[in-house]
């Protein structure tokens, strides 16, 4: 499979990522942990199939000392022992807020519940920031078919300047 379009040697397209990058920016800033967002990232970037992201995610998420245990079972996380209360509220959300289209009523209230029972109004903020921003990177890269595997941790970091 080839990539269909390089977005990066767009005028339009580097504009766009520049802001992207901003946005990412503005969320390792805030207190929701970064382990807890390279994990709701990578969860969402597997259901929509999306190559780069998991790539990128999966290697940032090893390089801030994240174990292979706990990436490995990402997506099985229901079934492991190794996630704490909140991440498995965030990572519900993550799943919840990616299949909008498989649940008709979107995020449930169970859901809801216990994302605000973990996280404060500002991580919460975040949290559904990061999987809105986190999908629409997904469709944008499985859509032009970026393809995954050549991702270095902390490449994209100069983007948002």
């Amino acid at each position: 499979m080839e990539t269909r379009f390089n977005l990066m040697a767009n005028e339009t397209g580097v504009k766009l990522a520049k802001r992207f990058a901003g946005v990412a920016a503005v969320l390792h800033s805030t207190e929701l942990p970064q382990s807890t967002q390279e994990l709701v990232s990578l969860r969402a970037s597997q259901i929509n199939g999306c190559a780069p992201c998991v790539d990128m995610h999966t290697k940032e998420a090893a390089a801030a000392g994240e174990t292979a245990t706990r990436l490995n079972l990402v997506a099985v996380w229901r079934e492991a022992t190794v996630f704490t209360e909140a991440e498995r509220a965030a990572l519900a959300l993550a799943e919840e807020g990616t299949r909008l289209a498989d649940a008709h009523q979107g995020v449930s209230d169970e859901t809801w519940a216990q994302v605000r029972k973990h996280y404060d109004d500002d991580q919460t903020a975040a949290l559904v920031t990061l999987v809105a921003v986190i999908n629409a990177a997904n469709r944008m890269n499985v859509i032009v078919r970026n393809q995954g595997g050549s991702y270095q941790p902390g490449m994209f970091s100069a983007a948002a300047n």
